[in-house]
C-alpha cells in the first residue's frame, strides 16, 4: 500500500468512539481507555524488523560550559535513598550506572511497505527487546497496537510486570504509535481524539530559580537538597531555598518540590509544617514508591499541599494501588517507563473516572505532549531548562511569555 492510500485512511482517526457502555448496562468501576478509531482497519502492513538505534538531533543543542553552581539533577545533592550512605550522598551519578552501560534506549520498527516507527524505553530495557520481544512482533500488523501490547506483556509476566521489563515493553509501544501516526500522515495527538486545550501549561523542574523566572514561568519544581540524613540543619537549608523561591517567584506562582523517594513519614509531616507559609503546591514522591499506605497516610493528614507520586509506577495495575490507599492527588506516570502510551492512555482512564489529574514526569519533552494535548485530565507538562552559562544568542529572553 502506497502513502497515498494511506492518507485515505486518515479520517477514521477522527471518527467518534463508542461510549464505555450500552444503554441498561452497570457503569463501571473504571471505564477502559477509549478505542482508537483506527483499531479495526487492516493497514496491509507487516513488521520485517525490530532493532535497536542510536539516534541523534537534526538540530542538536550547542554544547557550553554551565555556570559554576548551576543545578543538575544527577550531579547537584539533591536527598535521595541512598543519602544514608556518606560515600554515595553527594549526588546520583555515583550510585547509578557507569555511562554506557544499561542506558535507555530507542527501537526502530520496520515494515515491509518502508514505513518505520521510533520509541524510547528505560534503563535496561534494550536487551529485553533484542533478546525476546522482536520474535513476537514480526510478521504483525503495526495497526494492532491493543493486542501487540497485550502479547508483549503476557509474554514476560513470569519475569517482568515491573521495571526493565516495563520500560522494554515501553519503547516498544511508544515506536508503533510513531509508526502508526507515520502511516497515515497524521500526529499521534488527532490520533487520539485531537486536541484538548489550546496551549500546554509547562512548569519547570530544577533549582535555577532566577533564570527560570526570568524566562517567565511561573510554577517552579525544586530537587529538594537535603533530607533526613541531615537533620534538622538540612531542613532549615530547604526552607532557605523554597522562601528564596517563593520571594523570587511572588505571592501568586506556585512552587513544588520533588523529594525522589528520600523521606520518612515523620520528616515529610515536620517539613510540611515549617513550609506551610511559603504555600507549597504539591510535595511529589515524599517516600519509597512501594510504601502505598504511608502515602495514604500522609494524604489523610496533610491538608496543606497534596501528596502526589508515581514516576516510579508501573502500568495500570501499579497505579490501581494507588488508587486503593488514596495515596496521591495527581499521578505522574513515566510515558517510558510506565508501559508506553497504551497503557498511560489506561492509567489516565483509571485517574479520569476518580477526578484524579495525570501530569507525566518529564511529559514537557518528546512523546508525552501528544498525551497530554489530547488528555482532558492531563493539564501540565513538565519543563526542564539547559542549565546557565551558554552564550547569549539573542536579547529576547527577558522579553518570553509568561508560561
Amino acid at each position: 500500500m502506497n502513502r497515498r492510500n494511506f492518507l485515505r485512511l486518515s479520517p477514521i482517526a477522527c471518527t467518534t468512539v463508542l461510549p464505555f457502555v450500552t444503554k441498561g448496562e452497570a457503569t463501571p468501576l473504571a471505564p477502559p481507555s477509549p478505542q482508537p478509531a483506527f483499531q479495526g482497519e487492516k493497514s496491509k502492513l507487516k513488521i520485517t524488523s525490530a532493532r535497536l538505534v542510536q539516534t541523534k538531533p537534526r538540530r542538536p543543542v550547542p554544547t557550553y560550559t554551565p555556570a559554576p553552581g548551576s543545578f543538575s539533577p544527577n550531579e547537584s545533592e539533591v536527598a535521595n535513598p541512598m543519602s544514608i550512605y556518606p560515600e554515595y550522598k553527594a549526588k546520583r551519578s555515583l550510585f547509578y550506572p557507569d555511562p554506557g552501560q544499561l542506558a535507555g534506549f530507542t527501537v526502530e520498527i520496520a515494515t515491509d511497505k518502508g514505513v518505520k516507527g521510533y520509541g524510547s524505553g528505560g534503563i535496561a530495557g534494550g536487551l529485553i527487546v533484542e533478546k525476546h520481544l522482536t520474535k513476537l512482533l514480526l510478521g504483525e500488523d503495526p495497526f494492532n497496537v491493543e493486542k501487540l501490547w497485550d502479547i508483549i506483556w503476557r509474554s514476560t509476566m513470569y519475569y517482568g510486570r515491573m521495571g526493565a521489563v516495563i520500560h522494554a515493553i515501553s519503547g516498544v509501544d511508544l515506536a508503533l504509535w510513531d509508526l502508526i501516526g507515520n502511516a497515515l500522515g497524521m500526529p499521534v495527538y488527532r490520533l487520539l481524539g485531537g486536541e484538548t486545550k489550546p496551549r500546554i501549561p509547562a512548569y519547570c523542574t530544577g533549582n535555577d530559580v532566577e533564570q527560570h523566572v526570568q524566562f517567565g514561568f511561573k510554577k517552579l519544581k525544586l530537587g529538594l537538597p537535603h533530607g533526613p540524613a541531615d537533620g534538622r540543619e538540612g531542613m532549615k537549608k530547604n526552607l532557605e531555598l523554597v522562601k528564596r523561591t517563593r520571594e523570587l517567584l511572588g505571592p501568586d506562582g506556585e512552587i513544588m518540590l520533588d523529594c525522589w523517594m528520600a523521606l520518612t513519614e515523620r520528616y515529610t509531616l515536620e517539613l510540611v509544617e515549617m513550609l506551610e507559609p511559603c504555600r507549597i503546591y504539591w510535595i511529589e514522591e515524599c517516600l519509597p514508591p512501594h510504601d502505598y499506605e504511608g502515602f495514604g497516610r500522609l494524604r489523610a493528614q496533610i491538608k496543606s499541599t497534596r501528596i502526589v507520586t508515581g514516576e516510579h509506577e508501573y502500568t495500570r495495575y501499579g497505579f490501581r494501588y494507588l488508587l486503593e490507599h488514596r495515596a496521591a492527588s495527581i499521578w505522574q506516570p513515566d510515558i517510558h517507563w510506565c508501559g508506553g502510551l497504551t497503557e498511560l492512555r489506561r492509567i489516565a482512564a483509571l485517574a479520569a473516572a476518580y477526578d484524579i489529574p495525570v501530569i507525566p514526569h518529564l511529559g514537557g519533552s518528546r512523546d508525552a505532549m501528544h498525551f497530554i494535548m489530547a488528555t482532558p485530565n492531563s493539564p501540565w507538562a513538565e519543563f526542564f531548562m539547559p542549565p546557565p552559562g551558554a552564550p547569549p544568542k539573542s536579547t529576547s529572553a527577558s522579553k518570553r511569555t509568561t508560561i
